[in-house]
C-alpha cells in the first residue's frame, strides 16, 4: 500500500544533491518541458518570475495570471512562451472567471504552481469578510486548485506546488478564530497560520489526488533578498528584529544569509520537475530536498508536526469548502 505523509512518515531528506545554494538552473538541469503546460501564480515578480522564466526556458507554455497585467506584462516583456492574464486572488469570481477562461481551451494542465502571497500586511479582509493574508496565501490556493481540477486531471501526470513557508512555525491554524474576530490581529500569526494552511491542504491533497495521477507538494524557499513580500512592512519592524541598521539599510551578516531570487526559486522548480519526486507526493521541502520534521520547538528548519497532521488536514478540507463554497472531494 502507497504510503501518505500525514504525521510527517516521510520527511526525510533524499539525497537530492543540492542545498541551499543550488539555482533554478542547476536544478532543471537536463530537463524538458516542450508540450507542457504550467500555471505561476504570482508570476511577474520575484521568485515567481524566475519560476515562469525557468519553466519557459525548459519548454514550458506558461501562464501567469495577474492582478496588475500591465505591470506583468512589463516585467515578462521579451519571455517566449508566457502569457498574462488577469485574475485577483483576493477576489474569489476573478479566480472562477481566470479558471472557466482555461478550462474552455480544452488543455491538460501539467503544472500548478501556486507561487503568490503577501505578508507583513495590516488586518483587511475581502469581500467574503476572510482575512487577507488567509484570503491570498491559502483559500485561493483552495479555490484555484478545485476550479483547475479536470485539467490537471486531463494531464495524466500533474503536480500542484504550495510555495509555503518557514513562518508556518508561527501559528498552528486556528480553526477556533482563523479570521481574527475573536482575537487580537498580530500580522505574523496571521502569516503563519496561512502558511500552515497550505501544508495541510498539499497534503491532503496528495493523499486525494494521486489516485488520478495528481501529486502535491509544499516548500519554504528560503529568506530572500530581493523580492516584493516586504513592501508593505515598516522599517521600524525590521530594525526592532535585528535586521536594519538606524537608517533602513540591511544589516551584512543579514544579507549574507540570504538567497537569491535564483537560489530562493530553486525549490518551487525542483518540487514541480525532478523525477526523484515521481512517487512520493505530500511532503514539505526546503532547499530542493524533503525537508526534516521540526521536532525541536527552537528549530529553524524543518517542518511542524502540525502542519502535517491528518486530522488537521482533514478538518481544514472541510472549513476550506465551507468558507468558499466549493465542494472539492479531489479524486
Amino acid at each position: 500500500m502507497e504510503q501518505t505523509n500525514y504525521q510527517g512518515i516521510l520527511q526525510k531528506p533524499i539525497g537530492s544533491g543540492f542545498n541551499a545554494s543550488s539555482t533554478t538552473t542547476e536544478v532543471i538541469k537536463g530537463i524538458d518541458l516542450t508540450e507542457k503546460t504550467a500555471i505561476v501564480t504570482g508570476g511577474n515578480t520575484g521568485i515567481g518570475l524566475e519560476t515562469a522564466k525557468t519553466l519557459a526556458a525548459a519548454g514550458a507554455n506558461v501562464i501567469v495570471p495577474a492582478r496588475d497585467t500591465e505591470k506583468a506584462k512589463k516585467n515578462l516583456q521579451g519571455i517566449a512562451h508566457v502569457t498574462v492574464a488577469p485574475m485577483d486572488l483576493m477576489d474569489p469570481d476573478s479566480i472562477d472567471a481566470f479558471a472557466a477562461t482555461f478550462l474552455a481551451s480544452e488543455r491538460p494542465l501539467h503544472l500548478l504552481i501556486n507561487n503568490a502571497g503577501i505578508m507583513w500586511v495590516p488586518l483587511r479582509r475581502n469581500k467574503q469578510g476572510i482575512e487577507s493574508q488567509l484570503a491570498t496565501n491559502y483559500l485561493a490556493q483552495f479555490q484555484l486548485t478545485a476550479r483547475l481540477w479536470t485539467a490537471l486531471q486531463k494531464a495524466n501526470g500533474a503536480r500542484v506546488i504550495n510555495v509555503s513557508s518557514q513562518g508556518h512555525h508561527f501559528s498552528p491554524f486556528h480553526f477556533e478564530d482563523p479570521n481574527f474576530l475573536h482575537r487580537s490581529y498580530e500580522t505574523l500569526l496571521g502569516y503563519g497560520q496561512s502558511k500552515t494552511a497550505s501544508n495541510l491542504f498539499a497534503l491532503e491533497l496528495d493523499n486525494r489526488g494521486k489516485h488520478c495521477n495528481v501529486r502535491a507538494y509544499s516548500l519554504h524557499p528560503g529568506s530572500i533578498n530581493g523580492t516584493e513580500l516586504s513592501r508593505e512592512a515598516p522599517i521600524a519592524l525590521f530594525q526592532q528584529m535585528g535586521f536594519c541598521d538606524a537608517d533602513g539599510n540591511i544589516l551584512p551578516e543579514v544579507a549574507a544569509t540570504l538567497k537569491t531570487v535564483a537560489q530562493g526559486a530553486a525549490t518551487t522548480v525542483w518540487c514541480a520537475t525532478s523525477p526523484l519526486l515521481n512517487d512520493t507526493g505530500g511532503v514539505y521541502c526546503e532547499d530542493a530536498d524533503i525537508a526534516a520534521l521540526a521536532l525541536d520547538p527552537s528549530a529553524s528548519h524543518g517542518v511542524k508536526p502540525y502542519s502535517l497532521d491528518q486530522a488537521n488536514a482533514k478538518r481544514l478540507w472541510t472549513l476550506s469548502e465551507e468558507l468558499t463554497g466549493i465542494q472539492f472531494d479531489g479524486n
